[in-house]
């Protein structure tokens, strides 16, 4: 699919100019596509990648659980016609129901409109493979702009994706063929797997372009992002997508914030991207008064926040994806990660 190589001067609304971080001397930024723009929308850099997106991104799985594929579509254009520039996804999705519905979604000039990103589950360079070419035919494009290696949740993830035949080979060779444009990596487990992560890419010399992780007002006092990933990474020049705002609403049921707040901690942090769910136009509008809405909490709002919560987050029973397998879709099928010595 032809892509415009021209990035559309735009101010950077909020923290964004924040999320790049510094700038590293081999990840020098890029120039990204052109795409339509909302004034009630935030637009940020993604990282060093060149890319202005939205800074609400359209989360995958919700929008693959509605009964009538058709309900989905119109979700996914509606949150488009809004403003919403960055779609997330991932191969496992709704056993793949996520993906076909974005892709059908994404026709009569929507993917145009849009960075596309999705994950893939494989460690092997042939799991990754076949994973890779099931995505790009669901979602009825010829390259994905965005594809991060899924689940970063076990201390050994880094040396299978790195290992020789490794997961990292294929990510490579996809970019080299235009299949892709970006690489990144996801987890919501620890910190340290996170750190251990970019700590092995150094080693072989790699730059990621994005790393997605939980950014709530939760995080900052169990098992923090926040606090150990989130500078890290904005030293490295990578772009930060945030997730986990709402835990799957288990943060809102600690009744300790409520969900536009919520949104607002997420977006004052120097992220790129709040992926969050959206699986009906009600929620839907929540991200975008959100979006709109937004000004960056000063230092004492947060401080109130993070003291409000801080007793219900101590022990991270809020935040199940850190200390539970409720969210551990790979660890239910080991399957997807392909055979390896280390598996």
């Amino acid at each position: 699919m032809e892509r415009r190589d021209f990035l559309k001067s735009a101010t950077v609304a909020g923290l964004g100019a924040a999320a790049t971080g510094s700038v590293p001397a081999n990840a020098q930024a890029k120039t990204g596509a052109t795409r339509p723009q909302s004034p009630d929308m935030i637009y940020r850099q993604l990282g060093t990648t060149g890319e202005m997106v939205s800074a609400i991104g359209l989360g995958g799985f919700h929008i693959g659980k509605q009964a009538d594929p058709e309900e989905s579509i119109s979700l996914i254009r509606k949150a488009i016609d809004s403003g919403i520039t960055f779609l997330d996804n991932c191969w496992d999705y709704n056993n793949g129901t996520s993906e076909v519905r974005m892709g059908n979604a994404l026709r009569d000039g929507y993917r145009e409109k849009v960075f596309l990103m999705t994950k893939m589950d494989g460690r092997t360079k042939s799991e990754y493979n076949k994973q890779l070419e099931e995505s790009l035919s669901r979602l009825r494009t010829d390259t994905i702009d965005l594809v991060q290696f899924h689940e970063i949740i076990r201390f050994e993830d880094p040396d299978r994706i790195f290992a020789p035949g490794g997961a990292i080979e294929a990510a490579v060779a996809a970019r080299e063929a235009g299949k892709i444009r970006y690489i990144g990596f996801t987890g919501h487990k620890d910190p340290q797997i996170h750190l251990r992560m970019l700590e092995i890419a150094d080693q072989h010399n790699f730059h990621f372009d994005t790393v997605q992780m939980p950014i709530n007002v939760m995080d900052a006092h169990f098992r923090s992002f926040e606090k150990e990933v989130l500078p890290v990474a904005q030293k490295k020049g990578i772009g930060v997508l945030a997730m986990k705002t709402f835990g799957d609403n288990f943060i809102l049921g600690s009744k300790t914030v409520e969900a536009i707040p919520a949104l607002h901690y997420s977006l004052t942090q120097p992220v790129s991207v709040v992926i969050t769910g959206i699986d009906k136009p009600e929620i839907l509008a929540q991200a975008l008064q959100a979006a709109k809405t937004f000004k960056p909490l000063s230092q004492t709002e947060m401080a109130a926040m993070l003291a409000k919560t801080k007793d219900a987050a101590m022990t991270g029973r809020y935040e199940l994806f850190k200390t539970t397998p409720h969210f551990d879709g790979t660890a239910n099928n080991p399957k997807w990660l392909g055979n390896s010595s280390l598996a």
